[in-house]
């Protein structure tokens, strides 16, 4: 098994940090991770994107040209990444930053406005988290709670605070997401 993800946004929108939740979770889960960011000089409303392999076995090469999933946060992404998908993958979409529907038709997308949903919880900072949720039910390599533990293992203690609102933005985005999948 090897799951390629690609998660993309504005800077500033958490995209780096989600990839290590995931990447986190999934070593905390005994699996072989890697975990690549690229973001433009400007940083913070930049672009940035990152990529993580989840695998059973010694990864070969960390670059990803087609992934079966990914998250995309803004419009930009958004353009970049819907033709890159694998047929039959799934693209998770904030909807609050993207003002169009899908093009395509032979890949899941899932359409969630990350924003509303993470101000709604008490926190916009929080719809990075939001979006990881919702791509949980396409990616049974980790559960929920795996995610849950990597947070509370290993977000910075500057922001431990927010620990209990991290948790309720991923089950959030994870039961709209299972509602939606459940729809197709």
């Amino acid at each position: 098994m090897q799951r390629e993800i690609v998660i993309a946004g504005f800077g500033g929108q958490g995209v780096l940090f989600a990839g290590q939740v995931l990447a986190y979770a999934a070593m905390d889960a005994g699996k072989e991770v890697t975990w690549i960011p690229s973001y433009g000089p400007e940083m913070r409303g930049g672009t940035a994107n990152c990529t993580v392999i989840i695998a059973d076995e010694e990864i070969g090469s960390p670059l990803v040209k087609h992934p079966p999933l990914a998250i995309v946060l803004n419009l930009p992404s958004f353009d970049r990444y819907e033709p890159l998908i694998q047929r039959g993958g799934a693209l998770i979409v904030n909807q609050s930053m993207v003002d169009r529907g899908p093009k395509r038709t032979d890949i899941t997308e899932v359409f969630i406005p990350c924003n509303e949903i993470a101000e709604a919880i008490g926190d916009r900072r929080l719809l990075n988290m939001v979006a990881v949720g919702a791509l949980l039910p396409f990616l049974p390599e980790l559960t929920l709670q795996d995610v849950e533990k990597a947070l509370e293992a290993h977000l910075p203690a500057r922001h431990r605070e927010l620990l209990p609102l991290n948790f309720q933005a991923l089950r959030r985005g994870y039961e709209v997401a299972e509602g939606q999948r459940s729809r197709v």
